[in-house]
């Protein structure tokens, strides 16, 4: 059976006993059934993997023990920020899944004049801590140890005055965009990939990228949806220019 990855918010150290997050100890111990001393590997975000076994398994509390620590290095080479136009629902974990598995280093949600997701302070707190949960999971998947960055929601004006003169490539995936990845083999200082709410962006969000010095980014004759075109570029670039 495959070993489990589980993330815990928390310190790690040898010989440290950890309780589990609920929900991974709930599916360790009834879902799959496992025994005491069963193997574990437990990540922090800290770029460590520790390896443990299972120590208690009560009705509420499911413990593990760690063994040892490991260091571990999966991240890209090319370090991705994913901007991305607040989807809806499942759309957007969706993205924010996939572009973990990817290999995006940070994320930033953003609102601009087409968006239809609506978030006050107290939903967008909560969202966002749904997001980190998300992300949390396909680190566990994918074999991440580092977690990527997320912002809290921010407007697109707001985000693009606060990039200053990061040397960063810049790119915004539009349908009328000129560039194509295979323009930029050589990506040293990283990529600000910025994509759309379902939408689209409008004139003035385009005017504005524009004027922050974004590249027209274009894949292909087709118009993909915003849950495909940030992870379609993000792929291409990590082909290209990243750790394939």
């Amino acid at each position: 059976m495959r070993i489990p990855r589980i993330y815990i918010d928390q310190p790690l150290r040898s010989g440290a006993e950890v309780l589990l997050p609920e929900q991974a100890g709930e599916h360790v111990a009834r879902v799959l059934r496992m025994e005491r001393g069963h193997p574990l590997i437990l990540f922090n975000g800290d770029g460590r993997e520790y390896d443990a076994t299972l120590a208690q398994l009560a009705k509420r509390a499911v413990t593990a023990e760690v063994v040892a620590m490991r260091e571990v290095d999966r991240e890209s080479k090319l370090d991705i920020t994913l901007a991305q136009g607040v989807a809806r629902g499942e759309k957007m974990d969706w993205i924010l899944q996939k572009a973990t598995e990817l290999g995006v280093a940070r994320i930033v949600p953003l609102v601009t004049e087409r968006t239809e997701v609506k978030l006050d302070e107290e939903r967008a707190e909560r969202r966002v801590a749904h997001w980190r949960s998300v992300v949390a999971g396909a680190c566990e998947q994918s074999g991440r140890t580092r977690l990527p960055e997320i912002a809290a929601p921010l407007r697109l004006d707001r985000w693009l005055g606060d990039l200053g003169d990061d040397a960063a490539l810049r790119l915004a995936l539009l349908p009328e965009g000129d560039a194509s990845p295979r323009q930029f083999p050589g990506i040293d200082n990283g990529v600000v990939l910025c994509v759309g709410p379902e939408g689209g962006f409008s004139d003035n969000d385009i005017a504005q990228l524009r004027q922050a010095r974004f590249h027209g980014l274009r894949l292909g004759p087709r118009i993909l949806r915003t849950e495909t075109a940030g992870i379609a570029a993000m792929a291409a670039l990590q082909a290209l220019a990243g750790d394939w």
